[in-house]
């Protein structure tokens, strides 16, 4: 008879969110059409993979980072300038625009950074 045991199966990765370092987005949006939004960011190491958006509203402000699964391995093997991209969908639901704020990491006092981008929404 065999035994199971909760220690096998527990957790052996972590979240990190990572810097996005380009976007790509429609200058413009039409009211309740849906558009690819696709950022992109480094891949630190080998035991990094995509886990979900980080996705905050908050009016017509949408806080936008990357959440990666770090996995704990010791066999990982770190990455220099290895460019991922990511996607999700957008549909404006408002008139006016919208302003997009993608985490760019912290500063050196630890405040975080963003790149903004303001899109309006033309009909």
């Amino acid at each position: 008879m065999g035994s199971c045991s909760l220690d096998e199966d527990s957790q052996n990765f972590r979240d990190e969110i990572l810097s996005i370092e380009s976007v790509d987005i429609p200058d413009s949006f039409s009211m309740g059409q849906t558009y690819p939004i696709t950022v992109t960011y480094l891949r630190p190491s080998t035991c990094h993979l995509f886990r979900e958006f980080y996705y905050a509203k908050d009016n017509n402000i949408r806080t936008v980072a990357v959440i990666n699964y770090k996995f704990i391995k010791d066999d990982c093997e770190e990455l220099e300038n290895e460019l991922v991209e990511a996607t999700f969908n957008f549909t404006p639901t408002s008139n006016g625009s919208y302003v997009f704020k993608f985490w760019q990491g912290e500063d050196d006092n630890g405040e975080n950074q963003y790149l903004i981008i303001e899109v309006p929404v033309t009909n």
